[in-house]
C-alpha cells in the first residue's frame, strides 16, 4: 500500500506570514471551532436549533450570526436554497482537522491552561497567532535572536505605537519574553514561540495544499489576500479577507481521522473567564 503524501515542513522562517494570518483569521473568531467540531462530530446536516441545544451555553441568535459568518467564508454550506435550511461542513471546514490538532497539541505541550474543553483550547491558541504582523515578529525573533525594540520595528517596517501594541500582546499570550528588567532589554521568543513551526506547517498546508497530485475531493485552497498588511486595523480578525473569497462544494470527510469525543458543556461564564481580555 503506497504511503500518503506527507504536507511538507514549514520552518518558522519559511512561513507565508500574510497568508497564515489570513487563514487563522478565518477559524479565530469566537464559536467558529466549536461550531465545525459540533457538527464534525454529529455526522449529518444541522439546523440553528440543533446547535442551540448541542451548545446551550451559546444563544441560538449567536449560533445563527456564527453560523451565516463561517458560510460566507466558506467553512459551511447549506444543504439546499431553502430557507432555514440545515448547514453541513464545506470540503474546506472538513479539511481543518490537522489544524485543529496542531493548534491542541501546541496548547497542551506549551501553555499551561488548567483543564478546558478541546474546541475552547483550539480556538485559545488560533486566538493567540492570528492578529497581524504577529508572524513576523516572531519569524524576526527566530531567526536573529533576541532583539531590542528599535530593531523590530525597523526590520518589520511597523510604527512604533504599533510595533509596541504587538509585543505587549506577544507578551501577554507568552509567546515572546524580556531577556531582562532594566527598559530597552531585548526581546525573544519563549519556548511556546519556538514551538510553533508545527503549527505554521499545518495552517500553511490547509490554507494552500501542495501535497502533489490534488484529486477531485482534496480542499480548495485558500486564495491568497490581496490587501497589505497596512491596510489592516489592529485588532481586526480579518474574517472578511479576500482569503474568504473561495467556496468549496465537495465534503469528502469527516473532521477526525479517530472518534471525536463530545466537547464538555462549559457555562459562558467559564469560559468567558478562561481567555480574559483576548480580541476578536
Amino acid at each position: 500500500m503506497p504511503t500518503p503524501a506527507q504536507p511538507p515542513t514549514f520552518s518558522i522562517a519559511s512561513t507565508d506570514a500574510q497568508r497564515v494570518e489570513d487563514a487563522l483569521a478565518l477559524i479565530a473568531p469566537k464559536w467558529t471551532i466549536w461550531t465545525a467540531q459540533t457538527l464534525a462530530q454529529q455526522g449529518h446536516p444541522m439546523r440553528v436549533r440543533d446547535f442551540a441545544a448541542r451548545l446551550p451555553f451559546v444563544s441560538e441568535q449567536l449560533v445563527a450570526k456564527r453560523l451565516a459568518a463561517m458560510h460566507a467564508d466558506g467553512l459551511v454550506t447549506r444543504v439546499s436554497d431553502r430557507h432555514r435550511a440545515p448547514y453541513q461542513l464545506s470540503a474546506l471546514g472538513e479539511s481543518l482537522a490537522p489544524v485543529h490538532r496542531a493548534l491542541s497539541d501546541w496548547s497542551l505541550a506549551n501553555l499551561s491552561l488548567g483543564k478546558m474543553a478541546g474546541a475552547e483550547r483550539v480556538e485559545d491558541a488560533a486566538r493567540r497567532l492570528h492578529l497581524r504582523h504577529s508572524t513576523a515578529v516572531i519569524q524576526l525573533l527566530d531567526a536573529g535572536g533576541p532583539a531590542r525594540f528599535v530593531h523590530i520595528a525597523e526590520e518589520t517596517g511597523l510604527a512604533n505605537g504599533y510595533a509596541r501594541d504587538r509585543l505587549n500582546r506577544l507578551r501577554a499570550d507568552g509567546l515572546v519574553t524580556r531577556t531582562g528588567p532594566h527598559h530597552g532589554a531585548p526581546y525573544a521568543l519563549t519556548d511556546a514561540g519556538r514551538a510553533l513551526g508545527p503549527v505554521y506547517t499545518a495552517v500553511s498546508h490547509w490554507s494552500n495544499p501542495v501535497a502533489a497530485p490534488r484529486d477531485s475531493s482534496s480542499p480548495v485552497p485558500v486564495a491568497r489576500a490581496t490587501r497589505t498588511h497596512a491596510s489592516v486595523p489592529l485588532g481586526s480578525d480579518g474574517g472578511r479577507t479576500a482569503a474568504a473569497l473561495r467556496r468549496s462544494t465537495a465534503a469528502p470527510s469527516v473532521l477526525f481521522s479517530h472518534a471525536p469525543q463530545p466537547q464538555p458543556r462549559v457555562p459562558a461564564a467559564v469560559t468567558a473567564q478562561s481567555a480574559p481580555g483576548r480580541g476578536r
